[in-house]
């Protein structure tokens, strides 16, 4: 039985052309992919629910929509609520806080993306305990071997957070920053000053940076006991998979059983 909890809001980010996953995503959306035996947003949606989040927000684009809709419903199949907006054109992360800010309705946010899959011992309870701690915003870093493709975050000696930077050419660690952001409920309005960067995106890590000014950002890091796959590219798509495939038989657990 899930405690569902009522301060929190969560948002699935399930939008953007998937083109590294051309031809596939010609047809449907990246999200919609199966990993293993389960669509791809199954696994964030699961990551949520099972965290204690009823009420959720899946942003997707306008042509794919209706699609998520017969998947999904509105959610009463397993006891929560999903509600549904469009990203008209894919102008990064941050835009999800935008799309969803009326939405929210000044309560806290746990942003996801939708196609970042987590695993892990209790990694439902690392985090509900980080929405509970949270103080204006929580991320989850990941020690990745490539971190110039993500954002990258620099630690000093106490493990204080010093910096973020958005996919650097010469990275300060080798901890990402992973899909799964927990933010308070200013956020929206911060989302909603941003200017886009010279990728003509609204960066998240803009956001963070905000709250690292305001020395309101904590990191949550997570060890080589959990996984963190972002399943991007055929070969994270493949490799995905293959670990439900295991996780799944090694826990005899199914991901949101219908």
């Amino acid at each position: 039985m899930i405690n569902f909890r009522e301060d929190i809001k969560g948002v699935i980010l399930a939008g953007g052309a998937g083109t590294r996953l051309f031809p596939l995503t010609k047809v449907t959306s990246k999200q919609l992919l199966p990993v293993y035996d389960r669509p791809m947003i199954f696994y964030p949606l699961s990551l949520l629910v099972n965290s204690g989040i009823r009420n959720i927000m899946v942003i997707t684009t306008p042509e794919d929509q209706s699609s998520f809709k017969k998947l999904l419903n509105d959610g009463s199949q397993w006891d929560i609520n999903i509600e549904y907006a469009t990203q008209d054109k894919p102008e990064g992360i941050a835009q999800a806080l935008i799309i969803s800010e009326q939405w929210v309705n000044n309560l806290k946010t746990i942003l996801i993306l939708g196609d970042n899959l987590f695993f892990g011992p209790n990694i439902n309870n690392i985090i509900s305990k980080s929405i509970d701690l949270n103080s204006g915003a929580t991320i989850f870093g990941y020690e990745v071997d490539e971190p110039k493709h993500f954002g990258v975050i620099e630690f000093d000696q106490s493990r204080n957070i010093v910096s973020i930077e958005e996919k650097p050419k010469n990275p300060k660690s080798n901890w990402a920053v992973t899909g799964l952001y927990i933010y308070d409920e200013k956020v929206g309005s911060y989302a909603k000053d941003l200017k886009k960067s010279d990728r003509g995106e609204l960066e998240i890590t803009d956001i963070n940076n905000i709250y690292l000014d305001q020395k309101k950002l904590n990191a949550e890091l997570l060890d080589k006991n959990y996984s963190w796959l972002d399943t991007g590219t055929f070969d994270s798509l493949l490799k995905a998979s293959n670990y439900v495939k295991e996780f799944q038989k090694e826990s005899n657990n199914k991901i949101l059983e219908i």
